[in-house]
């Protein structure tokens, strides 16, 4: 298909097939991370946005300008992460150079190339080369010197993908982990796949999606790096803001606002859309962010995320590549929340915990949790699915275990919602941590104290986590090669082995201290008999005089899940 010029028609139809093939292939950019555990979350990030813009263009017709406004507000409203935002903005440029146009030549689609690459450096404050940005920047500048009207867009685009490609390939000699590790960006190599689809649908290759993502090859893994992942801890907080009515929109001062912002945060995207503001910052203090952000309007999305603990929303997986390695990434419990009937007699303290894996869910059932809400690391259950949980509840006070940082936002939304009763969120990050704390509680007494005694537990629970790399890297002066297993505390990596028992040993010495006197251990679904024989025998040889209880948690990802205390 030859095609001269770009029309409404023609940009919906090469962005669904550029989205589609993001889709088939999202996996590899979320296989690799600088934090080499499998939960990276760049591609989903990048397709969740761009699946955002082919929503809000369903209905087709010749206008580009309309056309592209549309898609690239439906990309801002959904765009996620920093290379999400990034994305969104690099056809929020497009769109704005196509206002009042039905159509443009090769000529003009340069010219908007390099107008929507400034639009995507400004809404970063300290832009960064070596990702994505410098992949769209060096495009761009090949295509506005060697573009003009008689070329065809097929003819574009394919050039445009060449120079692509090309700069992905040099991001390693740009940006000094990238290179460290061996690696190119992965939001990078995101956009690289949308224009590769953009390619062939002007080739006349139609890009379906496919019901299984290209699978990843352990032993050929792609050589890819998470830009939004280089190190950093803390929160990664987004949210799309309203101005308020008072506030004039045209001379809003957006440096002001970002000024503020970056004193506290790093990594920071701003956007400005007429009365419509996206944030997405990386900071050890959400809260003042938010306040900050408040100053200037309502919020209309808001999420905060631990970089460190986890990624979200990968909810598909792979499994038995290797030896005891589990690729299963749904989560670590494929169990359907399943609440009992309101019951009748009214009780004084009810306790809903969130948690993953058969095994613990029915443990902390045993211990006496009222519900267990499927969820965690990376399947964030919802603010309605806590309020769902509590409308199933008949009780003075609820008290909810998150066991993850970042299922605490929706937990304690949910709390400031629920009118009927008092409910508390107690600051349990881990597993371990709301597992231990449940152990200790006697519902007799007055809330209050039951409050007290639950934070003075969760203080003195070492929580310790087992699970593997997925590439050859570095941390803290620990070498790691892929398909090593990991031990990891406090999110830091504290051990790395070939032999997963030589890991959790390690990790055990490492934690367990001359005040330590329980250990509780979860064992996920990829762990023998025989190995839990090794390891029972090494407790108690090594540890003789710690109480010791090993639990089937049918959790994966993570093949154990420590308690110590």
């Amino acid at each position: 298909m030859e095609c001269k010029i770009l029309n409404g028609i023609t940009f919906h139809n090469m962005m669904v097939n550029g989205a589609n093939n993001l889709k088939n292939n999202y996996k590899i950019v979320d296989a690799l991370n600088v934090f080499p555990v499998p939960d990276g979350d760049t591609g989903i990030n990048m397709l969740m946005t761009i699946e955002g813009g082919v929503k809000a263009i369903v209905q087709l017709h010749d206008d580009l300008g309309d056309l592209s406004l549309k898609f690239s507000r439906g990309m801002l409203m959904n765009a996620r992460g920093n290379s999400g935002v990034i994305l969104s903005q690099i056809f929020r440029g497009l769109s704005k150079y196509f206002t009042g146009m039905n159509d443009v030549d090769s000529f003009k689609l340069a010219e908007a190339f390099k107008y929507s690459t400034e639009v995507a450096y400004k809404v970063v404050k300290v832009p960064v080369e070596g990702t994505i940005l410098t992949v769209i920047r060096k495009a761009s500048e090949h295509m506005s010197i060697i573009a003009n009207s008689r070329m065809t867009i097929n003819e574009f685009f394919n050039e445009y993908l060449v120079i692509a490609k090309k700069t992905l390939a040099e991001t390693p000699e740009l940006l000094p982990v990238l290179k460290s590790a061996g690696v190119v960006d992965s939001g990078g190599a995101g956009y690289v796949a949308i224009i590769e689809g953009i390619v062939a649908y002007f080739n006349d290759i139609k890009i379906t999606p496919v019901a299984n993502p290209v699978e990843i090859d352990e032993n050929n893994l792609p050589k890819i790096i998470s830009e939004e992942e280089e190190k950093e801890f803390g929160y990664c907080t987004e949210f799309i803001l309203k101005l308020k009515p008072e506030i004039n929109t045209i001379e809003f001062d957006l440096d002001d606002m970002t000024n503020k912002i970056s004193a506290i945060g790093s990594s920071i995207a701003v956007v400005h859309d007429v009365d419509i503001i996206k944030v997405h910052v990386h900071t050890l203090t959400p809260g003042d962010i938010l306040n900050i952000a408040q100053s200037y309007g309502e919020f209309i999305h808001l999420k905060i995320e631990n970089m460190t603990l986890q990624h979200s929303m990968i909810t598909e997986s792979k499994t038995n590549l290797k030896q005891s390695h589990s690729h299963a990434h749904k989560d670590e419990c494929d169990c359907e929340d399943e609440y009992i009937d309101r019951p009748a007699i009214r009780k004084s303290i009810a306790i809903v915990e969130v948690a993953s894996g058969v095994g613990i869910a029915n443990t902390l059932k045993d211990l006496g949790a009222d519900i267990v809400i499927s969820g965690g690391k990376s399947m964030n259950p919802s603010t309605e699915k806590f309020i769902n949980a509590f409308d199933h509840l008949n009780a003075d006070h609820i008290i909810v275990f998150p066991n993850n940082k970042n299922v605490f936002l929706a937990a304690n939304q949910a709390a400031k919602i629920y009118t009927e009763c008092d409910v508390r969120v107690v600051n349990s990050n881990t597993i371990a941590e709301g597992y231990s704390a449940l152990t200790m509680i006697d519902i007799l007494e007055p809330i209050d104290i039951v409050i007290s005694s639950i934070e003075n537990t969760i203080k003195n629970v070492t929580t310790g986590l087992i699970t593997y790399a997925i590439r050859d890297t570095v941390f803290d002066d620990i070498t790691i090669k892929a398909n090593d297993f990991i031990g990891l505390s406090s999110n830091k990596i504290m051990v790395a082995h070939r032999r997963r028992m030589n890991t959790v040993k390690d990790l055990l010495d490492k934690l367990i201290t001359s005040e330590s006197g329980l250990i509780t251990i979860f064992y996920g679904v990829d762990v023998s008999t025989n190995e839990l024989s090794e390891l029972k025998k090494y407790i108690q040889k090594t540890y003789e005089k710690l109480e010791f209880e090993l639990i089937k948690g049918g959790q994966e990802v993570y093949s154990y899940i420590i308690a110590i205390e």
